[in-house]
């Protein structure tokens, strides 16, 4: 009986889940065995998955569950050095040079589990089959604009929270916007996941936005007519080799540029587009001042979606669960793809 074990997200200010207690149903009536940790801050309650027949485990029990295991959870691992023997479902972030990926490789290697990396989920064209992209890019753009509006009343932007729905969401937006004039944006990678994702959040609050994707990029750069915009949000997968969006210098330079939303996020990478900043923001901190005069500040979370918890897990979790079905075949399809890119990258 194929084994598929729910973790409790161990991360501050995250509740989204991969799964949820109809999908769990549905599995269960196909054979499976589903246990669920509890949690205390999971978007989900935890008595639908035990009404849809999953077993209960405790918050961490991961560690002791039995060898067959197949852990699925979305966020990082704790950071620890301990041996991981099982097989994790989850966004790893270690096949790009990503500064925590090797550690996290070294611990699979040494105790001879598997990482089904979630971002190596990809259909015979390549395609990722379960993507956040819509909500980080909506979240996003939605955080990005509270950082504009705090910006234009001197201040920088506060502590950010979950919401209940995008209509919390927008309407909390609109009453930090004001009756002010909108800002102008640039959307880089507009026809993707996440570009969508922001251009929609943009058009609902009446923000103009001009819209790049790979025509716009394909020569490579530079791109001074970026700092030309207000806002820049960054909705691109950065790949080794790809151009550069803002250099490090730019923000010395004459630019209208005031806040960038880097939504895809890959400060510590040497191919980041967005080179005048070195770490992620968080909640408590969304927005990095990274120029005083003019100011210029960056936006860049690393879990946006789970701003949205509700509607970014079921949308996630519905385009996840027709794999999920799929896990007593792991040798084939999706599976032997993901499981492919972990041992190229972990030999």
């Amino acid at each position: 009986m194929t084994h598929l074990w729910v973790r409790a997200e161990e991360r501050a200010d995250e509740a989204r889940v991969a799964l949820t207690p109809e999908g769990a149903a549905e599995l269960i009536a196909r054979g499976f065995r589903v246990t669920v940790e509890d949690s205390p801050t999971r978007a989900l309650p935890f008595g639908d998955y035990m009404a849809a027949g999953c077993e209960a485990a405790a918050p961490g029990s991961w560690r002791e569950a039995p060898a067959d295991a197949i852990i699925l959870g979305l966020k990082e691992l704790p950071e620890e050095d301990t041996p991981l023997r099982h097989r994790h479902i989850l966004f790893g972030h270690a096949f790009k040079g990503q500064p925590a990926g090797a550690r996290l490789l070294r611990r699979f290697r040494t105790g001879g589990g598997t990482l089904y990396d979630l971002e190596s989920l990809t259909d015979e064209t390549g395609r990722r089959v379960a993507a956040f992209g819509y909500w980080a890019g909506y979240v996003g753009a939605a955080v990005t604009l509270k950082a504009w509006a705090a910006q234009a009343r001197g201040e920088i932007c506060g502590r950010v929270a979950a919401h209940a729905d995008r209509a919390a969401l927008l309407a909390e937006l609109t009453e930090e916007m004001g009756d002010v004039l909108r800002p102008d944006a640039l959307v880089i990678g507009a026809k993707g996941r996440t570009g969508r994702g922001a251009t929609d959040l943009l058009a609902a609050m009446n923000v103009k936005a001009q819209l790049w994707d790979k025509e716009e990029t394909a020569q490579g750069g530079p791109f001074p007519q970026i700092l030309g915009y207000e806002i820049l949000l960054n909705c691109i997968l950065a790949e080794p080799g790809g151009p550069v969006f803002v250099p490090a210098d730019a923000v010395g330079m004459a630019r209208r540029l005031r806040v960038i939303g880097d939504i895809a996020c890959d400060p510590g990478a040497d191919y980041s587009p967005i080179r005048v900043y070195d770490r992620v923001t968080s909640w408590a901190a969304p927005a990095l001042r990274v120029h005083a005069a003019p100011r210029l500040d960056v936006v860049a979370i690393d879990n946006l979606p789970a701003i949205l918890p509700v509607e970014s897990s079921r949308d996630f979790a519905a385009q996840l669960l027709p794999y999920l079905t799929m896990l007593d075949r792991m040798d084939q399809g999706v599976w032997a793809r993901a499981r492919s890119a972990f041992e190229r990258h972990a030999p």
